[in-house]
């Protein structure tokens, strides 16, 4: 808290994805990105969220999008005399536009960096790095996240659960498995902040330090030795999941919601929107599914793709107010059976057009 205090820059945070700010609360999240929106949350909040939802974009596209908001914060930072630094917030199980949206963000940001910090710690959800390897908790089993579904994503697969041999992979050999970087836990709990301030100024000019972490208290001591770095002049971009940025944002803790949190005035019911295809949220949604006193609404994957996307999210949409508006609550969700393209432009494509059909759902409210 005290070495958060001694800063005045903001902290930017790029999410890929909806579901990043998982872990804080009472943060701004923006969905547009214009210097005047960014130059106002630079000066009125100390961490905000840009939802960019890059990772439903083909890679030129994220590349592009890294760019774009890059030179509008340099802008927006101009206007309103806020420095800030930049976690590109990514998937806990290694998904995502990587290195791509790093070098772009590098690029637009002015260069300079000195090097990306790679941390995909999630506890909430059971992913964790120890001895270098990233791990999926899988019931009481941890799983090495290159063995897990997700490693077999269509658009972003990888066979590398060693974060050292998962960077050469991504960056296609540019950097070696044997000049990432390092950050043990015998540095965390045993040297403390000292040995990650050393660690970090091993890093060569531009390179990767990987991170691990079982604990929100092992964040704790990277954080309070990288914030120890930076104070000496070094930069970094961080490329993170979600937990990390409660602790960089020094936001609290807080209990899970409540049910009663959830339940606004009014007789209408509640929306429940399921889109994710993963083994995972099948199970979820499964258990939900359960639930007497909800009513399910498929949208049909097929019907999208094969009879258009405007009649099936219509029909969608009539029987979704139809149950809202008799007071039920109602779990809309895709349906199950995954259609994939010839490629990762196509799969992507396909994504785009599940998302956008049921964001038409929820507009038709």
């Amino acid at each position: 808290k005290g070495l958060l205090k001694t800063r005045e820059e903001r902290l930017v945070v790029l999410d890929d994805d909806p579901t990043g700010t998982q872990t804080v609360h009472g943060v701004p999240v923006l969905t547009t990105w214009d210097v005047p929106a960014l130059t106002a949350e630079l000066m009125s909040s100390p961490v905000f969220y840009v939802l960019t939802n890059s990772r439903s974009l083909p890679t030129n596209q994220a590349q592009a999008l890294a760019r774009e908001i890059g030179e509008n914060l340099n802008a927006a930072e101009q206007q309103s005399g806020r420095g800030f630094s930049v976690v590109s917030r990514s998937d806990s199980t290694l998904r995502g536009h990587y290195p791509a949206e790093t070098d772009a963000l590098d690029k637009a940001l002015g260069g300079g960096f000195d090097g990306t910090v790679l941390l995909p710690f999630f506890e909430e959800g059971g992913r964790l790095t120890l001895n270098d390897i990233h791990y999926v908790a899988q019931g009481e089993q941890l799983v090495p996240a290159a063995q897990t579904e997700f490693a077999k994503d269509a658009s972003f697969g990888f066979k590398h659960s060693r974060l050292q041999n998962y960077v050469e992979e991504k960056t296609g050999g540019a950097v070696k498995a044997q000049d990432v970087v390092s950050i043990t836990l015998e540095d965390l709990r045993v040297n403390g902040p000292p040995a990650v301030i050393a660690r970090l100024e091993s890093l060569p000019k531009g390179g990767v330090a990987v991170v691990n972490s079982v604990s929100y208290r092992d964040q704790e001591v990277f954080v309070a030795g990288l914030l120890s770095a930076e104070a000496l002049g070094k930069r970094y971009i961080y490329r993170t999941a979600a937990s990390f940025v409660r602790i960089r944002a020094g936001i609290a803790a807080r209990p899970l919601l409540e049910p009663e949190e959830l339940r606004g005035p009014g007789s209408h019911g509640g929306l429940i929107v399921v889109g994710s295809y993963v083994p995972k949220s099948t199970e979820q949604l499964n258990l939900l599914l359960e639930r007497p006193d909800l009513s399910p609404v498929e949208l049909d994957v097929n019907a999208l793709l094969e009879a258009g996307p405007a009649a099936e999210a219509t029909r969608a949409a009539a029987a979704v107010n139809e149950a809202l508006t008799a007071g039920q609550d109602v779990v809309l969700y895709t349906s199950r059976t995954l259609r994939t393209g010839g490629n990762q432009e196509d799969n992507l494509r396909i994504g785009r057009t599940v998302s956008n059909a049921l964001c038409t759902v929820v507009q038709g409210l």
